[in-house]
């Protein structure tokens, strides 16, 4: 793993060759493009604060419906503060068996990383998130004070859940037991001390997003949202990646 994190603040893990390969033309997304999150902007942009700070911080995890801007938060919060010194590492799901690896590179150096994960989720046979679980707290060693976990999922507790989990819990006295699948489900996210949930957005709140995309492009807003209203009900959600994707689709003809 030979990256310079002085001239390198973004890396992505390739199993295949075991490397971690530097990333030259970062996603430039912004704080400022996003919009309707102002509550999540604010909690993760100062628990990464703190954590470059050198005080305690928390491993995140933002969870929600597709496309409400999850990733693109924790990229715009990385874009905002790597000229202080944070540095990010995405990790795909599938490769966490190597991240105890990974960790241990970087353990002993002076900068500070996020470790991404991005659209995170475990089926009932997988076992990668042990590894995991282990890296955010649960080994005989202490977790780096110089790393973070930040994972989006479209799942709160990461795993699915079924109806015979719930069937198998049971009240003793006045207190709830899970059962024991539901206790190794919910073991996985307790371990992320910060949750920033999202939720798909209204129509006021996808007209606005369109509105600042198109703010440059003298066109008349009702026709605009006319037409960004028909391009959401085409594909049954409203969302931020759905108003970029009109954006795109739509930009080059309102000229």
């Amino acid at each position: 793993m030979s990256i310079d994190w002085q001239q390198t603040h973004a890396a992505i893990w390739r199993p295949r060759r075991q490397v971690l390969r530097a990333v030259r033309d970062i996603d430039p997304v912004c704080l400022d493009n996003l919009l309707g999150i102002e509550r999540q902007k604010a909690l993760l942009l100062a628990n990464t604060e703190r954590f470059l700070s050198g005080q305690p911080a928390n491993n995140a995890l933002l969870w929600g419906a597709r496309g409400t801007g999850k990733s693109s938060l924790i990229k715009a919060v990385f874009n905002a503060l790597r000229d202080r010194g944070l540095c990010l590492i995405q990790v795909d799901k599938h490769d966490l068996v190597e991240l105890s690896e990974i960790v241990d590179e970087i353990r002993d150096l002076e900068h500070r990383f996020i470790l991404f994960c991005d659209d995170l989720s475990f089926e009932a046979d997988e076992t990668e998130y042990k590894a995991l679980k282990s890296v955010l707290e649960g080994s005989v060693e202490q977790p780096p004070a110089n790393v973070r976990v930040y994972a989006t999922s479209n799942r709160r507790h990461l795993m699915p859940e079924s109806m015979q989990d719930n069937l198998d819990s049971k009240v003793v006295g006045h207190e709830l037991h899970y059962a024991d699948a539901i206790e190794e489900k919910l073991s996985l996210s307790d371990r992320f001390g910060l949750w920033l949930s999202f939720h798909a957005i209204d129509q006021d709140q996808y007209l606005a997003i369109v509105d600042h995309l198109f703010a440059d492009y003298p066109v008349e807003r009702e026709v605009l949202h006319r037409e960004a209203i028909r391009f959401a009900t085409q594909r049954g959600i409203r969302s931020g990646r759905v108003a970029r994707q009109f954006y795109n689709s739509h930009a080059e003809h309102q000229q």
